[in-house]
């Protein structure tokens, strides 16, 4: 039978790590520095958004760790699976469906289509070709994890190497080599569009700096998930905080800051060409493309152990509930994602689109998470439960935590009034479902 089969425990903080740092760092490093400079006004301004934006997401990362110490029966579920014990099955349910069916689709089918681009571009293939190619990079992504869980881990521990050789590169060549004030410069007028808005700045790096959760949906696969866990998103996410500050402080004292919004997405590229010639920079795009590749991997792993554990619950197909006897891997579930995936690619252009809108969503559920930290220790205060980790300097970590959620849940209502309520739109589609498989679960 089937159900006698389970989830594979051999993955350790190695794997870990890498699902943290390559799941979050993907293209927006090399992509949004000159954006967020434009929309920061300054260099002092634009730094400091990318470090505020890590210490928030730092502080999300140190409160989800300590709900997962608090939910120790979640497996597979993880994030879907804390938020129904904190809240009941309802909204542990929506939570689910809003990342398995309309967020993980869409934003592999991006990630997917981006890498596409750079890669018609690179070789110089027609651009009618790009979702085909995009159709590929997601059956390449979705055949790996198939395979045994750790062929996944160690494509994902292979990229994450690989693209932080650049970014290691572009920090040490812009500290010791760069000849420009890497601090202190401001956008002149006709250089800016905003007129500078640090609020907004910190909105688009904490968009980059998201994807860091998902390990938690590995935890039944983790050999010591009391320690990895926590060690792996605590860890995981300082590393890209220093990496994006680093990335940043090295273009802002190589290139001037109005050259930089004058270049836009060309900015990194023109550091690297300055370092290493025109080669550094065709280099640099292969590095990109493979850390796409990544970060996709990332989101393969992560989304159909979600849905695995929603189906094991009784509140999606049973079929998705299914694990491959040699291989120990949620096949069906992964097979289900990538054929959504695959469709949004070849048939649509809205996968960028809809992961856009879906994001709004997403950080309603963290910032009900973090909330969720206060209600768990109230809960189980009195209970002989073991926590292995608690949040630092508490109540102010999950406190800035919340905080930061909500400045980007309004900031989103704000800026995109429609796109946030298409959002909530896609989420509340899954009322119905949830109380078709409620009432499958009461005969």
């Amino acid at each position: 039978m089937d159900n006698k089969v389970d989830l594979k425990r051999d993955l350790g903080l190695i794997s870990g790590l890498a699902l943290v740092v390559g799941t979050v760092i993907g293209s927006g490093v090399f992509f949004k520095q000159a954006s967020v400079l434009q929309t920061a006004g300054s260099q002092n301004m634009g730094l400091l958004a990318w470090v505020v934006g890590g210490l928030i997401t730092l502080a999300a990362g140190l409160t989800i760790a300590e709900v997962g110490s608090r939910v120790p029966d979640a497996t597979a579920g993880g994030f879907y699976s804390y938020i129904e014990k904190i809240y009941g099955r309802f909204w542990g349910f929506m939570t689910g469906w809003s990342q398995v069916i309309v967020y993980a689709p869409a934003v592999i089918a991006s990630i997917g289509g981006y890498a596409a681009h750079l890669t018609a571009n690179f070789f110089g293939i027609d651009m009618a070709w790009a979702r085909w190619i995009g159709v590929f990079y997601i059956i390449f992504i979705a055949g790996l994890n198939l395979l045994e869980n750790r062929i996944a881990a160690t494509f994902a521990v292979a990229t994450t190497v690989i693209k932080m050789v650049p970014i290691i590169g572009l920090i040490v060549y812009g500290i010791f080599f760069g000849k420009s004030a890497a601090l202190g410069e401001t956008i002149t007028q006709a250089a800016s569009t905003t007129g500078g808005s640090f609020g907004m700045a910190i909105l688009a790096t904490l968009f980059a700096y998201d994807g860091w959760v998902l390990v938690a949906n590995i935890r039944g696969e983790m050999r010591n998930p009391k320690r990895d866990l926590p060690l792996s998103i605590v860890f995981g996410v300082s590393i890209v905080l220093v990496a994006y500050a680093g990335v940043t402080f090295g273009v802002y004292h190589t290139l001037p800051a109005n050259t930089i919004v004058h270049l836009q997405d060309n900015a990194v590229f023109a550091v690297v060409k300055s370092a290493f010639g025109n080669f550094g920079g065709r280099l640099l795009s292969i590095i990109i493309i493979i850390s796409m590749l990544g970060t996709m991997n990332g989101k393969m792993v992560a989304f159909p152990r979600m849905a695995y554990m929603m189906a094991k619950d009784g509140m999606f197909p049973a079929y998705l509930a299914k694990l491959n006897r040699k291989t120990f891997v949620p096949i069906n579930a992964t097979l289900s994602i990538s054929l959504l995936t695959i469709l949004l690619t070849a048939f649509t252009n809205s996968a960028d689109r809809i992961s856009d809108m879906a994001i709004f969503t997403i950080w309603l559920f963290y910032v009900a998470a973090f909330v969720g930290v206060f209600i768990l220790r109230h809960r189980q205060k009195d209970s002989d439960l073991v926590v292995d980790f608690k949040v630092p300097l508490y109540p102010l970590t999950p406190l800035i935590g919340i905080v930061g959620g909500s400045f980007v849940a309004v900031s989103t209502v704000i800026s995109d009034f429609s796109g946030a309520m298409t959002s909530l739109l896609m989420v509340v589609v899954g009322i119905p479902v949830y109380f078709y498989y409620l009432k499958r679960q009461s005969k």
